[in-house]
């Protein structure tokens, strides 16, 4: 059984909730399975609001059903750990996109150990951080990602 403990708990970022979606076999997918059946998948509000307006995009009535769609935000809703995020956290900030930040803000709120995200705003952050920002293919391939 899976623990909700914060080495358990990841921030998965939009694009590759979004990513996994559309290509089943991926990396992506991949890491997805993995923190589902190892992990605990982390949201604020803002983070979950972004995937729940991007999944929505016109763009993507080709490849995602309605019905495939909502089972996703239904079942990333329930069986995510939420946390919520300080003025003074939310004000901080370590990506040179701002709108990226809301996801290290979650992953420092909620202690997680791991960022999957292909976003390159936030992959080439310096900045010392006690959460390792990863891409899926970084994270399938290190021995100690939800182990």
């Amino acid at each position: 059984m899976k623990a909700d403990a914060p080495a358990n708990r990841v921030v998965v970022d939009t694009n590759v909730w979004l990513s996994a979606a559309l290509s089943p076999q991926g990396a992506p997918s991949q890491v997805l399975k993995r923190v589902l059946a190892f992990g605990v998948p982390v949201f604020s509000d803002a983070t979950f609001a972004e995937l729940e307006q991007r999944i929505w995009k016109p763009k993507f009535d080709r490849y995602l059903s309605m019905e495939a769609r909502q089972g996703i935000l239904h079942d990333a809703r329930a069986l995510g750990h939420w946390v919520a995020i300080s003025s003074a956290m939310a004000a901080q900030r370590f990506s040179r996109d701002e709108d990226d930040d809301k996801f290290i803000h979650t992953a420092l709120a909620s202690g997680s150990s791991w960022l999957v995200t292909g976003d390159q705003d936030l992959l080439v952050i310096t900045t010392p951080l006690p959460v390792r920002i990863l891409t899926p293919g970084e994270a399938l391939q290190r021995e100690d990602f939800l182990a």
